[in-house]
């Protein structure tokens, strides 16, 4: 397992959301209202749109995505071949460094759903 603790990043940028909230209302007001559009449910799935993000979050190398969207797959119910194709797919687009990312966004997920079944060594 990698060394961040992603329920304590997760919890720590929400604190400091929370700062911008009350500094910069419109903006932020903006930026959550464009998120609850982008996943709401529509011709893609909530949990596909979650996985599309996890993807994108990895390929940009943003641990705070990571773990926010690690965090909203768990709750989502996905299992950890669901992540690990969307993260192979991320990699297929970003190379090595995405893989190293892909490798935290592995163990971002186990940390929010430990009791998914780990896959099966070959």
């Amino acid at each position: 397992m990698m060394d961040t603790d992603y329920k304590g990043l997760t919890q720590d940028i929400s604190t400091n959301l929370a700062q911008l909230r009350k500094t910069q209302p419109e903006v932020m007001k903006g930026f959550n209202d464009m998120a609850k559009a982008a996943m709401a449910s529509g011709a893609l799935d909530p949990k596909t749109k979650e996985l599309i993000a996890l993807a994108v979050g990895v390929a940009a190398r943003c641990d705070g995505c990571i773990g926010f969207h690690t965090k909203a797959l768990a709750r989502l119910g996905a299992t950890t071949e669901e992540v690990h194709e969307a993260l192979g797919v991320a990699i297929y687009m970003g190379g090595g460094p995405v893989a190293m990312y892909a490798a935290n966004a592995v163990a971002a997920f186990q940390e929010f759903a430990p009791d998914t079944l780990q896959l099966r060594e070959a």
